[in-house]
């Protein structure tokens, strides 16, 4: 009987039923992710052999625990004040200003790519689902009263804000990719900006095509009107945003460059530093819009920490699930079985994502969890011919594909949206699909092109 824990194939075994676990637990008995996905990481430790023979049953139970505080301990700090970014920024109206003066510099005609800016920019620090919130107004507002291309705005708010979401940190899912394969975070925020770019052209094709197949009303009257700060500039709404990305970037490009960092660039190029400037100037654009005294901002940065705690729980789940994995030997499980084969690893990191978020739904679950089973099957060996960045991309790319009725953006959409089920598949889901197998193939074509090794 025990034979079968050391069979080869006992590996795949550990990770098909575990995510059928997570899959049941989220989706079907609507366990809330934190809790499922402790669960399933504790489940793979009690079937990994291994680990119980080293630690005996109560190592299922501490190892879990340990990796969650490992991974909580690396992106705590970031994702709270990602969180405290965003809500600085929604409320002193800098994000509705961003919104407003890209829809006043690029007029009516060219509304879809304002709209598709405003949500691949403000998607860098807002989660995605808030973002959506902010613009769909603007984009019924505006299908309202030229009485056409309501397909275009919807398609093309979603599917900026789910690109930058899916690659580009702060976001959870691309900042723990990061942490996960060691990949120094100003590469990866360059790489997704850059990478970025083409599946948002796409974004707006593919909507125009939509927009003159579908025939569908706008059903929700929306009577929001964004806060604006009229006393902001663009260059200073943007800032919060900017500022972080400049600092981590630079830090990153001179370091890839030179081979060495001096000590002052590398402290305030650092994530921890970088993402404190930018938070600290959006509380203070969120103080001085709102004459707010100290007692108060500090009152008010409660509700996004508490969003932020809750992002933070499940991440961190997340990166226990995933490292348990990764102990289970999947990576040597994979290695025996494409033995011989030809594989190239892009499209094979693109369709494990792909798999999990079509089974269990939550692109950051299958982010994280594709990080650590691509990780586990590289081993300590990242000797590739392109630079692993390339496969972080691939799986952001995945984590896209397949956005259906297991996964909450879905439901966000459609229903802040006025669409039916059916109208969604066709847009929201069959948008992200195409994004998701653009984004993988320019990965995969620039892996030859430009390997950056």
């Amino acid at each position: 009987m025990f034979s079968i824990f050391h069979a080869d194939y006992w590996p795949f075994v550990i990770l098909l039923s575990s995510i059928g676990l997570v899959t049941l637990l989220i989706s079907k008995w609507r366990f809330h992710p934190f809790i499922a996905l402790v669960l399933a990481a504790v489940y793979v430790g009690l079937l990994s052999p291994d680990l119980i023979a080293e630690g005996g049953l109560v190592a299922a139970l501490e190892s879990p625990m340990q990796a969650l505080g490992t991974m909580a301990g690396n992106i705590a700090w970031v994702i709270a004040l990602a969180a405290i970014i965003g809500s600085a920024m929604m409320e002193s109206g800098a994000a509705a200003n961003i919104v407003n003066q890209l829809l006043k510099t690029m007029g009516e005609k060219q509304a879809a790519l304002a709209l598709m800016l405003a949500g691949f920019i403000l998607s860098v620090p807002v989660f995605l689902d808030t973002v959506f919130f902010l613009l769909i107004p603007l984009g019924i507002t505006l299908a309202l009263k030229t009485g056409k291309d309501y397909v275009l705005y919807v398609t093309a708010i979603g599917g900026g804000a789910a690109i930058t979401h899916s690659i580009v940190p702060p976001t959870p899912g691309p900042l723990i990719m990061a942490e996960t394969m060691g990949i120094d975070l100003g590469i990866v925020i360059l790489a997704g900006l850059a990478l970025g770019i083409l599946p948002a052209i796409l974004v707006i094709w593919v909507g125009k095509k939509m927009n003159r197949r579908l025939n569908i009303p706008v059903r929700i009257h929306s009577n929001d009107s964004p806060k604006v700060a009229k006393e902001l500039s663009l260059s200073l709404s943007l800032a919060p945003i900017i500022l972080p990305i400049i600092l981590i970037g630079t830090a990153s490009l001179y370091e890839a460059i030179t081979g060495q960092i001096p000590e002052g660039l590398a402290l305030i190029g650092n994530k921890n530093a970088a993402m404190a400037a930018g938070t600290g100037l959006a509380l203070y654009l969120w103080a001085r819009s709102q004459n707010l005294g100290a007692n108060d901002l500090w009152t008010k940065i409660g509700k996004p920490l508490e969003i932020g705690g809750l992002i933070i729980l499940i991440t961190s789940a997340g990166g226990a699930y995933g490292a348990m994995i990764g102990q289970s030997g999947i990576g040597d499980a994979i290695k025996q079985a494409t033995a011989g084969l030809d594989l190239h690893l892009v499209p094979l990191a693109w369709l494990i994502a792909a798999v999990l978020k079509t089974a269990q739904g939550s692109g950051t679950v299958a982010m994280i969890s594709s990080a650590a089973i691509i990780t586990a099957l590289l081993g300590n060996n990242f000797d590739l011919p392109y630079h692993p960045v390339y496969l972080l991309m691939a799986m952001g790319f995945g984590s896209l594909f397949v956005s259906w009725m297991n996964d909450s953006a879905f439901w966000v959409v459609a229903r802040m949206s006025g669409l039916t089920e059916k109208e969604a598949l066709k847009t929201w889901t069959f948008l992200l699909a195409i994004i998701s197998l653009a984004g993988m193939l320019q990965v995969w074509l620039l892996t030859w092109i430009i390997p950056l090794v």
